[in-house]
């Protein structure tokens, strides 16, 4: 029986991932424990499970903040991988495209306006509902086509970006002076939990995001070397292109109604991942998602530790790599252009 050349490249290249998958949730257990026990204080993570009620109490906090980096960073990779597949701009970001502004907007009126008391599951659906708007408007007010375009939603994103903080800024000046403070803090980027019922509800439907993109994978790759092309493929573009968005803008509401805005998470992550692992979004998606946490742990354990007793907004680290980070794809980008 004789195996096709595609055929025999398709079953390496998943032995790779499923590798790579294997490798990388062997090393999170680890790296979780270590962000776990870092801090003020240096703590042994096995006390969770039976030390001194002070220690326990400390470890748990440190325990749901450090699940909270892995779940939003994970959901800010994937929804950059899903967003530059199908905008297919290797610069779309949840932050850059203004989506993540959009989200905080729409869970900002559910606090405002008293919903958020209702449910844990008010504040996610009405980011839902914000990212969504503004993803489409991004997408209505972009025009040309190729590469125009492409640079036209980055325009309008950064546009819509600044409409969604002027709106923010309208609503924090009429706030009062406690509610003010909290919605500061989560602007800048809050890793610590205030819900332990909205972190299990985000982990969750992160979980089932990611796996959902993973199942569009092929569609995915088709759909980054344009429309036509996945049409020849068998694939509907638009359909397809709804969902992969749609899902994306799911998972970006979710991690900005449990952390606030931070930004170039969905950047950083997959540009570095594609260097080395390729552009197969059946593989980008999963190991995104876990290299995506891994890095916002690491990033909010240096903001915490850094200058202790002081705490560093987490948002404020990402900002620093992925600013320097964005320019450089920028010139790499228009070098190549050239």
């Amino acid at each position: 029986m004789v195996v096709d050349g595609a055929a025999l490249l398709f079953m390496k290249e998943n032995i790779k991932t499923y590798w790579i998958l294997v490798l990388a949730l062997i090393a999170l257990p680890a790296l979780f424990a270590l962000c776990v026990s870092a801090g003020g204080t240096l703590l042994n993570p096995l006390e969770l499970f039976g030390g001194e009620s002070i220690s326990r109490d400390l470890l748990e906090q440190r325990f749901f903040r450090v699940l909270t980096a892995f779940t939003v960073g994970g959901a800010l990779a994937v929804s950059g991988v899903a967003y530059q597949s199908v905008l297919r701009n290797p610069l779309a970001e949840p932050f850059i495209l203004g989506i993540s502004g959009g989200a905080s907007v729409g869970a900002a009126i559910a606090i405002g306006t008293g919903l958020a008391a209702f449910s844990c599951a008010v504040i996610p659906l009405s980011s839902f509902c914000g990212a969504l708007l503004v993803l489409t408007l991004v997408m209505i007010l972009a025009k040309g086509a190729g590469d125009e375009y492409s640079t036209n939603v980055m325009l309008s994103g950064v546009v819509a970006g600044s409409v969604c903080s002027s709106a923010l800024m309208f609503m924090i000046s009429v706030m009062d002076v406690e509610t003010l403070h909290s919605v500061t803090w989560w602007m800048l980027g809050s890793l610590q939990p205030e819900n332990s019922e909205l972190l299990y509800l985000v982990l969750c439907l992160s979980v089932l995001g990611t796996a959902l993109l993973f199942v569009f994978g092929r569609d995915a790759d088709m759909l980054s070397f344009g429309e036509e092309t996945a049409f020849h493929f068998g694939i509907s573009p638009k359909t397809s292109a709804l969902i992969i968005l749609g899902t994306a803008s799911l998972l970006t509401a979710s991690a900005v109604t449990l952390s606030g805005i931070i930004g170039f998470v969905g950047l950083v992550v997959p540009h570095t991942l594609r260097r080395f692992f390729g552009a197969g979004h059946r593989r980008l998606f999963p190991i995104s998602f876990l290299a995506g946490g891994m890095f916002l742990m690491l990033c909010d354990t240096f903001a915490r530790t850094a200058l202790y007793p002081r705490e560093i907004p987490v948002g404020v680290i990402t900002a620093a790599l992925g600013g320097p980070f964005f320019i450089w794809l920028i010139n790499r980008k228009g070098t190549v252009s050239r």
